[in-house]
C-alpha cells in the first residue's frame, strides 16, 4: 500500500465518481481505476459498491478512509518536523477568522508577522464555522469564540469581552451611559442572521430574560452592520472591543446593565496537530494582540 494510492482512495471517496475524480488529482481514468482495485485486492475486500455509474463507500471503505486521514496527517507532521531541523521557515499558514474581526481587528497583527516571517505565504479564512474547519483540517488554526472542552482541540484562551449596545450618535438612546437588559426588548436592532454564532450568543441571553431581539435587519457584513448603525437605521449588541476598534465618533457605546453578555475568545487547532515555528510565532503575535494593553 502507498501513500500515493491513499490519496486516490480519499480523491474518489469525496467525489463519488471515478472521472470526476481522476480530474481532480490530474491522472486518467483508468489509471484511477487500477489504483482502486489494487487496493481492494491488497486488503481483499471491495472498497465500494459499484451500482451502475454510481458508487457508494463500503463499511471498509469507511474504516480505510478514516485510518487514510490519520496516514497522511502523520506524514504531513513528519515531513514539517525535519524541515523545522533544515530550518526552513517556508510553506503555508491557513487561519480562520470571525469575520468582524477579521474586518476591524487583526490587520496590524498581519502585517507584523508578514515582516517577521516573509517567506510564509499566509492564507486568513473569514468562518463562522472555525471549530468545523479546524477538526476538518480545513485551517491549522482558528481565531474565535472558545468551543466547549474537546479532547481533539488544543484551546489557548486569549480574552472576555462584554457585548454592549452600539447606536448612532443620533439615536434617541445615544446619551445613555447604561441601558437596562430588560429594556433591550423594546429596542430596534440590526444583527447577523439566526445561526450565526455571534447572533446565537445574544439570542440566548435575551432569551433567558423571557424576550427575543426586535430585529428589523439581517445582514451577514459585519461592515454593513456598522454602517447600518450609523445611519441610525437600528441598533446591534456588539462586543465592546470591537466597536472601540472601528473608532468611529459616530458610533456610541451602552452598556449593558446587571449581567451583560459576554464571549470567550480564543485560539484553537486540532491536539494531533504539529506546528513549526512560524505557527508558533503567530499565536504568540495573537496572543499578545489581544492582551490588555
Amino acid at each position: 500500500m502507498e501513500f500515493r494510492q491513499l490519496e486516490y482512495f480519499i480523491a474518489v471517496c469525496e467525489e463519488l465518481h471515478f472521472t470526476r475524480a481522476a480530474e481532480k488529482i490530474g491522472i486518467s481514468q483508468p489509471a484511477l481505476s487500477q489504483q482502486i482495485r489494487a487496493l481492494e485486492d491488497e486488503l481483499n475486500i471491495p472498497l465500494f459498491d459499484r451500482i451502475g455509474k454510481k458508487i457508494a463507500i463500503t463499511e471498509a471503505g469507511s474504516i480505510l478512509l478514516e485510518q487514510s486521514h490519520v496516514v497522511l496527517r502523520s506524514l504531513k507532521n513528519v515531513n514539517e518536523f525535519i524541515g523545522e531541523l533544515h530550518n526552513l521557515q517556508r510553506g503555508t499558514l491557513i487561519v480562520g477568522v470571525l469575520p468582524s474581526d477579521l474586518d476591524y481587528r487583526i490587520s496590524k497583527m498581519l502585517i507584523d508577522f508578514y515582516h517577521e516571517f516573509p517567506k510564509i505565504k499566509l492564507r486568513i479564512v473569514s468562518s463562522v464555522e472555525i471549530v468545523e474547519q479546524v477538526l476538518a483540517n480545513e485551517v491549522d488554526i482558528g481565531i474565535g469564540i472558545m468551543p466547549q472542552p474537546d479532547e481533539r482541540l488544543v484551546r489557548i484562551p486569549l480574552c472576555l469581552e462584554e457585548y454592549v449596545l452600539a447606536v448612532s450618535e443620533n439615536h434617541a438612546l445615544a446619551g445613555r451611559h447604561s441601558i437596562d437588559i430588560d429594556e433591550l426588548r423594546y429596542v430596534e436592532t440590526v444583527m447577523p442572521p439566526k445561526g450565526m454564532i455571534g447572533r446565537e450568543l445574544v439570542d440566548d441571553f435575551c432569551r433567558e430574560y423571557g424576550f427575543e431581539l426586535t430585529t428589523i435587519m439581517e445582514t451577514t457584513s459585519p461592515t454593513s452592520i456598522i454602517n447600518l448603525i450609523r445611519a441610525n437605521i437600528g441598533a446591534s449588541v456588539l462586543p465592546l472591543p470591537l466597536i472601540q476598534s472601528i473608532n468611529e465618533p459616530d458610533l456610541r457605546c451602552i452598556h449593558i446593565s446587571k449581567n451583560a453578555p459576554s464571549r470567550n475568545i480564543g485560539v484553537i487547532y486540532r491536539s494531533d496537530r504539529f506546528l513549526g515555528q512560524a505557527a508558533k510565532a503567530f499565536i504568540r503575535k495573537v496572543t499578545d494582540h489581544f492582551s490588555p494593553e
